[in-house]
């Protein structure tokens, strides 16, 4: 039987650390650990996580890369120890067979190195309105991910971080390329702001597969906040944007490529209608024609169906995506977090070479938020 550990990276997350670990600990499979790399916390986290039996806490000590830090000491420690290890957010709750269904697959497919969760957020009785709303559009922009991803037979360029089981040999396989290349603090990279994805692109370049599961769902938290969902997009896309212009144009990363070009050019067609419309506006020659309705009700349908295929929807789910409003102020959202992102990094990597804290300015939007 495999052996396995769950590792759960936490920095200030006494609001959320039970559950997760309530499930964690809930697992049909037997676990050899289950590991909270505590990163400089200051709050109950590390005395919450400390009641649960047999959970190993380990604080950590001067740790100036983040998560990857944490992770990184994490696995050194769990190095010869396991067969995988299932990384959580603090946040993230699995189901008690999602173990078991991990461990089925990887035994199936030697060359898989990784499995990400199906992972989606809920509305929750304790956010406001304003809150439950964001929740249901990250829900039906999750769903959507999933299903590309399960449409191409799993594979996917990103293991998410949230909850993904990670085979150590191959771990080690990667590190040992880090190695030859003069890093040796372990498999996750310290120069990326995304480091699931620079970790994914690597094992795909070593010649693993990464997989999304068919099976095992994750439950995380959503931002409720419009500030809160602006600082984590703005890490995720700057992070991947970055990490593109540093890897560059290659088989691996066509379609990744291909998404923010689609992303960008969403974004260009959006702010293209308002300006042409604005214009013709000050011409005094706008005037509407009921062709005009035929692409959004075609839109309104797209997103009506997506929306049967939500987790655990509800005619809320499905109303959302019928009013289209919604939908496309979410959609508006995107276009502004892409193209402000590209910008950035573009102005940082080739005028002012300075890199932006991006994990500090979502953890002070999450922290503005609470309080």
């Amino acid at each position: 039987m495999a052996e396995v550990a769950i590792l759960i990276a936490a920095h200030d997350e006494e609001d959320c650390i039970g559950p997760t670990l309530a499930a964690a600990t809930a697992q049909t499979h037997p676990l050899a650990a289950v590991v909270v790399m505590a990163d400089n916390c200051s709050d109950r986290t590390v005395e919450i996580a400390r009641s649960f039996p047999g959970v190993t806490v380990i604080e950590t000590v001067g740790n100036r890369h983040k998560k990857a830090g944490a992770l990184n000491e994490a696995w050194q420690l769990l190095r010869g120890r396991v067969d995988h290890v299932a990384c959580l957010d603090a946040d993230t709750i699995i189901p008690p067979e999602s173990v078991a269904q991990w461990v089925a697959q990887m035994d199936a497919e030697s060359a898989t190195a990784g499995i990400s969760a199906r992972f989606t957020m809920q509305p929750a009785p304790g956010n406001t309105r304003w809150g439950n709303l964001l929740a249901r559009l990250q829900k039906a922009e999750f769903a959507r991910w999933t299903d590309t991803a399960l449409n191409r037979g799993g594979r996917t360029s990103v293991l998410a971080g949230t909850a993904c089981m990670l085979r150590m040999s191959a771990l080690e396989v990667l590190h040992a390329e880090r190695c030859a290349e003069g890093v040796t603090s372990g498999p996750w990279s310290y120069a990326s702001d995304v480091e699931d994805f620079e970790l994914t692109y690597r094992l795909r370049r070593l010649g693993f597969e990464t997989k999304v599961s068919f099976t095992v769902r994750a439950y995380t938290d959503a931002m409720t906040s419009l500030r809160a969902l602006w600082a984590q997009r703005m890490k995720w896309q700057g992070g991947t944007v970055e990490d593109l212009l540093s890897i560059g144009v290659t088989r691996l990363t066509l379609r990744d490529w291909g998404q923010q070009a689609l992303g960008l050019l969403a974004a260009a067609v959006r702010f293209g209608w308002v300006a042409t419309t604005a214009l013709y506006a000050v011409l005094g020659v706008l005037s509407f024609h009921w062709v005009w309705f035929v692409v959004p009700l075609l839109f309104v349908a797209g997103d009506v169906k997506q929306s049967l295929r939500v987790p655990h929807r509800d005619r809320t789910d499905v109303l959302l995506a019928a009013l289209l409003v919604p939908q496309e102020l979410f959609a508006w959202m995107r276009a502004a977090w892409f193209t402000r992102a590209w910008v950035e990094c573009l102005v940082s990597r080739y005028v002012t070479g300075r890199k932006k804290d991006r994990w500090a300015a979502q953890y002070a939007a999450e922290t503005a938020v609470a309080a």
